[in-house]
């Protein structure tokens, strides 16, 4: 794997797991009052970030910002944090998957392309 995408992908990581955290604590918090939801971004950041190289995407920091308003007032809407959850859940594994592949990859070329 080339180090721009290995960079990437740990960054990745880094603010899927930063948004679990986020999106968990709005579930647990959905019914205390005044209690104001946050949510995570990073993507646009990365995406920019990945054109300039290493040293960019290094530097990329995910923010974590009160959300805005909704419809229906400032409360958490449980339903879509368990859907947030659900999306940042199944991004994550598919990031950890491709990286076991890489590694597997890694390993069969270190072994002579021998099991």
């Amino acid at each position: 794997m080339d180090p721009v995408s290995a960079a990437l992908i740990t960054k990745s990581l880094d603010g899927l797991a930063l948004r679990l955290d986020v999106t968990a604590s709005n579930i647990a918090n959905a019914n205390s009052r005044n209690f104001r939801p946050s949510q995570v971004s990073f993507e646009d950041s990365l995406r920019t970030a990945a054109n300039q190289g290493l040293d960019a995407i290094a530097a990329v920091k995910p923010r974590v910002e009160p959300m805005a308003a909704g419809r229906f007032g400032d409360e958490p809407r449980t339903d879509l944090e368990l859907d947030t959850a659900t999306a940042t859940a199944g991004r994550y594994s598919a990031l950890v998957e491709i990286l076991g592949r890489e590694l597997d990859i890694s390993r069969t070329v270190i072994r002579g392309g021998q099991q």
